[in-house]
């Protein structure tokens, strides 16, 4: 069985968005924390990671939004990692609110080990594994599913320029990989009120669009001073009043 770790939350005023919910950007924030804590209560803490000279990082992100949180909530992830491959770990999540069996959210990440000297993906040691599964794994990892390929982008896509900046990077030097939500749902608004569809008019005509599930997959790291573009187009109109509408999104860096 694998180390499982539980961390408390409470969401506060500054972490809701304009709807009075926690903002999707700020769930990916909670897990990271929960992550960070959950390897140092294993025995692995930034400074061992320093002294290994190696670190961690998100190759993938899958999360489901269930249920809002709501300002003064309090919750608990729970936290542990499914599996190890050679230089791949998976992390999984579960959000509940305190007390309640109910989720508000699961989501799972792909974290890549590297050798900080030669910026390379190395081999997990043994005893990392046995740190974080103490049992040892029992069953071989679980077949991973490719990452979904959208279709060919129509012409005349929505395109949003946007420069990174000091406060988007991290203490590993790149954009954190949460950041990059914030830059999906700013194109994602000014895609909806080119078309049409602005926040004020939504309002007006009684509905919200609210994001079901964000599947991420990183490529390369943006840093400090990149002209990012992020591109999206819509590839399936959604049928009911108040889904998200399927978009599909792409960066590429200048």
């Amino acid at each position: 069985m694998p180390r499982i770790y539980i961390e408390p939350f409470k969401v506060r005023s500054y972490e809701c968005d304009a709807y009075g919910h926690v903002n999707n950007t700020t769930y990916l924030r909670y897990m990271q924390e929960a992550a960070f804590n959950a390897s140092a209560a294993a025995g692995y803490d930034r400074a061992r990671y320093e002294a290994l000279g190696h670190y961690w990082l998100v190759r993938e992100t899958d999360i489901e939004y269930l249920s809002p949180l709501l300002y003064g909530d309090t919750f608990e992830v729970k936290t542990w990692v499914a599996d190890f491959r050679r230089v791949r770990s998976r992390r999984a999540y579960e959000f509940r609110r305190t007390g309640s069996d109910d989720l508000i959210a699961r989501a799972h990440t792909d974290w890549v080990y590297y050798n900080s000297a030669t910026q390379q993906p190395a081999t997990v040691p043994p005893d990392m594994i046995a740190a974080f599964i103490p049992e040892g794994m029992t069953t071989p990892p679980a077949r991973r599913d490719p990452f979904p390929s959208a279709p060919p982008p129509p012409r005349g896509v929505f395109r949003m320029n946007r420069r990174v900046l000091w406060r988007d990077i991290d203490s590993a030097g790149h954009v954190n990989n949460s950041v990059y939500l914030s830059y999906i749902e700013d194109c994602g608004m000014l895609f909806l009120a080119e078309n049409g569809w602005s926040i004020d008019r939504m309002m007006v005509e009684g509905f919200v669009i609210l994001i079901r599930r964000h599947q991420i997959e990183y490529l390369q790291p943006a840093v400090i001073h990149d002209n990012l573009e992020i591109v999206t187009w819509e590839f399936q109109r959604s049928r009911r009043c108040g889904d998200a509408l399927p978009h599909h999104y792409a960066h590429e860096r200048s």
